[in-house]
């Protein structure tokens, strides 16, 4: 006989008895294997509070976790030695078990292009740690040897995992910076080249009033296309720190804000037509430079997108319980397949045809950006788009934010 204190960090338990017998202990590799379900669900239940809209592909993503804690399971009855264990406890093993590194690593990447920060990543495994033990320590009565080496061992595995997620998370990240550093570098150089052709033209002394008017229309057109891009780059970032769109809400008219963003459009896109259609009370309190962004960003791609024979519709109407914003285009209408992916970063629409020499902004940030804006202030925003009734973005505004003091 003998006697011992075992440490889990959820408490100690003083055991006298000869060395343990593994048959009466719910060992935690057959707890993991028998109630996956269990702990699939609670997982579940908290991922989705992480992010409102953060994914339909739940399954896929359940798939992942399913995956890591069979291999979990599978590692924490396999016998390893102390360099194993060692390098494991650094994030480090070479040839995790079963399949692990896959799923982790699937789930890591998935994350990242579901527009997951790395914070929300690692408290899903946070999440997904807690949940096991929490439901398996009031199974296994007396906290033995045994049942506090099958914790290290399964901390052990987790920790390995949320590594290999980190790194494909960051992996995906770092190319997705790369190709959005090589966008950004492409689309300024068109409106920066036009800026140098209108300056380069000012030198002449035999320019007309009117070529000078124009001229000076051309470098106003560019220097706006080149604020609406730097504006969409720095909301971006924000979002990817974690810190979510800042606002700082005020009294606002929305009419205003929507007859300034219209202002804009028509100068970045002379050769389209526009229309304002206002009913109702537009007065709320609201971000107003963020919503200029907002609905700036819509016209500008309802312009770049739209049919130059038929305007582009800005219609606003208020209400006793929100502001509701249209913004309608007609031309080719957005495949149902890109509805869901086009609020992303760095996503496109697919253009089809010849192109005409209108300005576009492709940096693919112009609707994520509008997006992080409207659920910054309550809202939400939603499209439609068909043949018949045109391409609808749609902006929904509660007027029940308080002013900032």
């Amino acid at each position: 006989m003998h006697s011992y204190y075992a440490d889990s960090g959820y408490g100690f338990a003083r055991r006298s008895k000869p060395y343990l017998r593994w048959e009466h202990e719910l060992k935690l590799d057959r707890f993991l294997n028998e109630h996956i379900e269990e702990i699939l669900a609670e997982w579940e239940d908290f991922s989705l509070t992480l992010v409102p809209v953060a994914t339909s592909s739940h399954l896929v993503l359940r798939d992942h976790v399913r995956g890591m804690l069979q291999a979990i399971a599978l590692d924490i009855e396999t016998i390893q030695n102390s360099e194993q264990q060692y390098q494991k406890s650094r994030g480090n093993a070479p040839h995790l078990i079963g399949g692990v590194q896959t799923a982790a690593s699937s789930h890591g990447g998935h994350r990242q292009a579901n527009d997951f920060s790395l914070l929300q990543l690692c408290a899903e495994f946070r999440a997904l740690r807690a949940t096991v033990l929490r439901l398996w320590l009031p199974r296994v009565g007396e906290m033995t040897e045994v049942i506090s080496n099958q914790m290290m061992r399964f901390n052990e595995s987790i920790d390995q995992a949320l590594a290999e997620a980190v790194v494909t998370y960051s992996s995906k990240a770092d190319q997705t910076r790369e190709l959005f550093l090589a966008i950004l570098g492409h689309d300024l150089r068109m409106p920066l080249f036009s800026m140098r052709l209108a300056g380069e033209r000012l030198k002449r002394s035999d320019l007309s009033a009117a070529q000078i008017a124009e001229t000076g229309d051309r470098i106003r057109s560019s220097t706006r296309l080149m604020n609406s891009m730097v504006a969409d780059l720095l909301g971006y970032t924000r979002t990817q720190l974690g810190s979510g769109m800042p606002i700082a809400p005020a009294a606002v008219d929305v009419n205003t804000v929507c007859e300034s963003a219209l202002e804009d459009a028509m100068a970045a896109h002379p050769q389209s037509s526009f229309e304002l259609l206002a009913r109702g009370d537009t007065t709320g309190v609201f971000d107003g430079v963020r919503l200029h962004q907002l609905f700036a960003n819509l016209l500008f791609n309802a312009a770049q997108y739209g049919d130059r024979e038929r305007p582009v519709v800005l219609g606003i109407h208020g209400e006793t319980h929100g502001i509701t914003v249209k913004v309608t285009n007609h031309g080719q209408p957005i495949p149902a397949a890109s509805l869901s992916a086009i609020f992303k970063p760095l996503v496109q629409l697919p253009e089809e045809g010849a192109q005409d020499e209108r300005p576009r902004t492709s940096l693919g940030l112009g609707l994520f950006v509008a997006r992080e804006i409207a659920e910054a202030h309550g809202g939400s925003i939603e499209v439609q788009s068909d043949a018949e009734r045109g391409t609808i973005f749609t902006v929904r505004l509660p007027v029940g934010l308080t002013a900032s003091i």
